[in-house]
């Protein structure tokens, strides 16, 4: 446990200085790129390559490689995105955001996979069920990681405040704030003008740096986990088509189509909080300045439930936490669709963000847990899947985030919501129904297995 434990808190660091870059520099760029778009272009872009790697790259990549070695290659990529950031334009971004996207798919894929792994192997030793303890390697995974949005963003803060913006914000302004905000018809004003060049160098220098701590730390510490040692020759033989088409045949498989919906909410619902909410909610009525501060809100609330309902799912279930993340969402939306931001009212937005939090938190170790424990036998392609689908909410939310009105976003959030619940109560419907069957087949063989057992001893005996 102590070997395992000490893996799974390596790798989470890793992914915790590394996503302290990018998960600020993703909710800024919004607000920092805003001239044509550009912020939300790149996210899109980020997106739309992450979909392109997640079809084709883990399962080749990790099976080649391995876990560790595909996670290294795949951090590099985000480091680039970083440095591109510097002299921000359609030259530097895109490209740069392309090559993000195409390490994203890979690297949450071998992720996700080192934690089954190990939570499988040391059940095994143990005796303990594989589920309770990939549940709870995810919770620490996560409590770990999505702290990350506390320290990218009080880093964010701390800088862009040095020139925080000038004047009140005009009641002007305060109408096409939150739902009323239909990007072209936004006001500007001081609060939403990008910062001094020498802020932003600041800012990057330290996201840069923070990334390679990640890579060097991933190198340094962590253990190459035995990959599929129990593949054998045939396994390790197949062509690289193969394993292409490991991540489409997956797809024949009804419980992956049916968790399509909720793979893809994960996606919708992180898109509206850092292409819309951030700039909606936050720059629009308080300044660019406050986004980090809010966004820490978000992450703590997001870490420490990430751990909490890793804990306690074996004894409630995955049921009941995704209940409670879908109804924290539910109340989330229809407020949002009815309320209005204002400067005087900072609480409500910081508390917002901090539900937010909390429902997120069920999605993200829950759908992963789902993954590693519905799919344990092609880990690589349902997880290539699972960041596939999510990745494309990720597109879909980015891409109608400059042509609809936040108040359009916020039903369309709410419609994918409540099909990913129905499609989720379906798996857990044809899984209870695959048990009780299971368990009905058992209880019909076990007396034809005590009639043999007696012949035998019979004829033993004579």
């Amino acid at each position: 446990m102590e070997t395992n434990l000490k893996n799974i808190i390596v790798i989470a660091v890793g992914f915790l200085f590394l996503f302290t870059a990018y998960g600020a520099l993703q909710n800024l760029q919004s607000s920092l790129n805003k001239a044509e778009g550009l912020g939300v272009a790149t996210l899109s872009v980020i997106y739309a390559s992450v979909i392109v790697s997640s079809m084709f790259l883990p399962s080749i990549l990790i099976k080649k490689f391995g876990c560790k070695w595909t996670i290294i290659a795949s951090m590099c990529c985000y480091i680039i995105f970083s440095l591109g950031n510097f002299y921000a334009s359609w030259y530097t971004l895109i490209p740069t955001a392309i090559i993000l996207g195409l390490g994203a798919g890979p690297l949450w894929s071998a992720e996700s996979t080192y934690l089954t792994i190990s939570g499988n192997i040391y059940a095994k030793k143990t005796g303990k069920r594989g589920k309770d303890i990939v549940n709870q390697y995810f919770g620490i995974f996560y409590l770990i990681f999505q702290s990350s949005g506390i320290w990218g963003n009080l880093i964010s803060s701390l800088v862009l405040q040095q020139e925080p913006p000038k004047g009140e914000i005009s009641k002007e302004q305060l109408t096409t704030c939150g739902t009323n905000d239909c990007f072209a018809t936004s006001a500007s004003s001081n609060s939403t003008k990008r910062p001094a060049d020498e802020l932003i160098y600041t800012l990057l220098g330290i996201y840069t740096g923070s990334g390679i701590l990640a890579v060097l730390l991933i190198v340094l510490f962590l253990d190459s986990i035995p990959n599929d040692s129990e593949e054998n020759e045939e396994e390790k033989n197949k062509s690289i088509s193969s394993h292409l088409l490991e991540t489409f045949q997956q797809l024949k498989d009804k419980r992956q189509r049916l968790l399509i919906p909720l793979t893809m909410y994960g996606g919708f619902e992180q898109g509206f909080l850092s292409g819309d909410y951030t700039k909606s909610y936050i720059t629009c009525p308080l300044g660019i300045h406050y986004v980090g501060f809010v966004m820490i809100c978000f992450a703590a609330t997001n870490s420490l439930c990430s751990f909490l309902f890793g804990k306690i799912s074996q004894y409630t279930g995955r049921m009941a936490l995704y209940a409670l993340g879908s109804a924290v969402h539910l109340t989330c939306i229809i407020f949002l669709l009815t309320w209005r931001p204002d400067p005087s009212q900072k609480i409500i937005i910081f508390l917002f963000a901090a539900l937010w939090g909390v429902g997120d938190s069920i999605f993200q170790t829950q759908n992963n847990v789902i993954y590693g424990v519905l799919f344990v036998k092609n880990k690589e392609a349902a997880f290539a899947n699972y960041r596939l689908w999510d990745s494309l909410g990720f597109v879909i939310a980015f891409g109608y985030s400059t042509s609809l009105c936040v108040k359009t976003k916020l039903y369309i959030l709410l419609g994918v919501l409540i099909l990913s619940m129905v499609s989720y109560g379906s798996v857990e419907y044809f899984e209870y129904r695959k048990s009780r069957e299971t368990l009905a087949d058992k209880k019909e063989s076990q007396p034809e297995e005590t009639v043999s057992q007696t012949v035998s001893q019979t004829n033993s005996t004579e």
